[in-house]
């Protein structure tokens, strides 16, 4: 969204001035938040969308709290999940039929969980769904068994957390120590009498630059066709597709109705629809190219 007002930023201090700012600024009603939500879509009218923010900075500032146990500033989760709000505003579409916070609030959340998986060390954190499931749920369910204290947890504390996370024991075991454990420099001497560093004994098991190079023509070619086939799709689709198929995590059903206002069979035909689409749209360009390909071929060898 490109806007050119302002709204108040969290400091990095005490947030006592920023929550008692933002509670200024009134609740929209429905019929409110409509007009003004048709005024920035079809006019581009930057006080509509402003007021759209300001209204929600309460929402942002609840949700962000959730995740105060991360070890970064709350005032920078904050100002991550009025990013997030901005971008809910900037897609809204008041005629589906449901309020901004409920759509609102999946932007919050991702864009703050965002910032929380770039910020965290690298060493701590993997990349894999189940991990990220871990990550933002290992804390809480801790905190509910009251073993937030660190080292190792119990047997008995594994196998509840393994099971309400639908992950392996072995996984939480892992997490647990990964967030538990200092980070140390790669650059830190090997004893205290040695010039040797920890970095010099890494191992580079990644392959060759040919390898890499043609898995990466491989990666960027097959991104293209994606990207071509769904540009096939209408916004809606596109969008629905993307959170059922191409996520680690699929949305679910019952949610994306939510955010659409139909019913998940009505989501489920939309995606099934998309899908083929899709795969149509990919069988024709992989036709395509396979015809220019063996044009060529058949060109060098005249």
């Amino acid at each position: 969204m490109s806007v050119s007002y302002a709204i108040p930023v969290a400091p990095e201090g005490n947030l006592t001035r920023y929550l008692q700012e933002i509670r200024k600024f009134p609740m929209l009603t429905a019929e409110e938040e409509t007009a003004l939500a048709r005024r920035w879509r079809d006019h581009g009218d930057l006080e509509a969308a402003h007021k759209l923010v300001t209204s929600h900075l309460r929402l942002v500032a609840k949700i962000a709290m959730g995740y105060r146990g991360y070890g970064l500033p709350l005032g920078e989760l904050i100002s991550e999940g009025n990013v997030g709000m901005m971008q809910a505003v900037k897609r809204f579409d008041p005629d589906r039929g449901f309020r901004l916070a409920t759509y609102a609030m999946w932007w919050i959340r991702a864009a703050i969980q965002e910032y929380i998986l770039h910020s965290w060390s690298l060493v701590k954190m993997g990349t894999t769904a189940a991990q990220k499931k871990l990550f933002f749920n290992l804390r809480r369910l801790k905190g509910q068994m009251q073993a937030i204290e660190d080292g190792d947890l119990k047997p008995e504390q594994v196998a509840k957390i393994a099971r309400a996370l639908d992950v392996p024991e072995q996984d939480v075991i892992q997490m647990n120590r990964r967030l538990s454990a200092p980070d140390h420099s790669l650059n830190a001497p090997l004893r205290a009498d040695s010039e040797g560093e920890w970095q010099d004994w890494l191992v580079d098991e990644s392959g060759n630059h040919e390898e890499r190079f043609a898995e990466d023509e491989d990666l960027g070619q097959r991104r293209a066709l994606l990207d071509k086939a769904l540009a096939t799709l209408n916004e809606r689709e596109r969008h629905i597709f993307i959170e059922r198929r191409l996520k680690d995590e699929p949305t679910t059903l019952e949610d994306l109705s939510q955010q659409y206002g139909i019913s998940r069979e009505r989501v489920r035909q939309i995606e099934v629809r998309a899908f083929e689409k899709v795969q149509k749209a990919m069988k024709a360009q992989m036709e395509e190219l396979r015809a220019k390909t063996a044009e060529r071929r058949a060109e060098a060898a005249a």
